[in-house]
């Protein structure tokens, strides 16, 4: 039996909860500083010396995703490159998935802390699954 991904874990972990979930993702790609990329023109390895840009986001409840292959696919087909995405939880109150604006407002948060380099709280998967941490 093979281990399941993190991708998977995470689905699994939101549907064991007590109250509906919407996964929230924030898809990022790598820039550099202005005076990286002047020394490194060739560009830097994930996480080495790069900041993450946000390119788009999305919300998706737990029935509207299946695999991520397929969300990485659904990503290519609908947005800009991108290297990383992170990803959380969110959940609903009283047996209800969130509002549309809690959703909004936590998309909203997460982009900017992915902005700003503050994603410790948050998943963060290459765009082949593979889990990633940052020191």
């Amino acid at each position: 039996m093979s281990q399941a991904s993190a991708f998977d874990q995470l689905v699994a972990a939101a549907s064991a909860q007590s109250q509906p979930q919407v996964l929230l993702f924030v898809f990022a790609g790598a820039r550099l500083p202005v005076d990286e990329a002047t020394a490194r023109p060739d560009g830097a390895e994930l996480g080495a010396g790069a900041e993450w840009r946000p390119v788009m986001c999305v919300e998706k409840r737990l029935d509207e995703l299946s695999t991520f292959d397929a969300l990485v696919e659904e990503s290519r087909d609908v947005g800009p490159p991108w290297q990383v995405v992170f990803a959380a939880g969110l959940a609903g109150e009283e047996g209800r998935l969130p509002s549309p604006k809690v959703i909004t407002d936590a998309l909203g948060t997460m982009v900017e802390r992915v902005g700003h380099g503050a994603v410790d709280a948050f998943l963060a998967l290459s765009d082949t699954g593979q889990r990633l941490r940052f020191v």
